[in-house]
């Protein structure tokens, strides 16, 4: 494989990583939003974990494909994912609940 190859190859699992991310943390975003207003809170936590994980960890395998620094290439891709999904739910959910907004309040 040449270095064209190759970096396309890293990118792709980058981004495949990044895709694997914001699936999950935004699909606790969701599932912490509904399980919030559910008469069966357990049900959608158990059953989003269960589904999240699964899907993510099949993702990881698939775009690993056994080889460090593909690994670390989708991990990097799902962490830089985490950080967007935070950023971009908490401005939604400042705006409509400001309370929510700034710094956590002393224990």
């Amino acid at each position: 494989m040449n270095d064209g190859q190759g970096l396309f190859l890293i990118i792709t699992t980058v981004l495949a990583g990044a895709a694997l991310g914001v699936f999950f943390f935004g699909g606790l975003w969701w599932t912490v939003r509904r399980g919030a207003v559910s008469s069966k809170p357990a049900h959608w936590f158990v059953g989003s974990l269960i589904v999240r994980t699964a899907l993510v960890l099949t993702g990881f395998y698939l775009a690993g494909a056994g080889q460090p620094l593909r690994l670390g290439a989708c991990m990097l891709g799902f962490l830089l994912a985490r950080v967007v999904v935070l950023r971009v739910t908490r401005l939604k959910g400042c705006e409509q609940v400001p309370a929510t907004c700034g710094p956590p309040p002393c224990a």
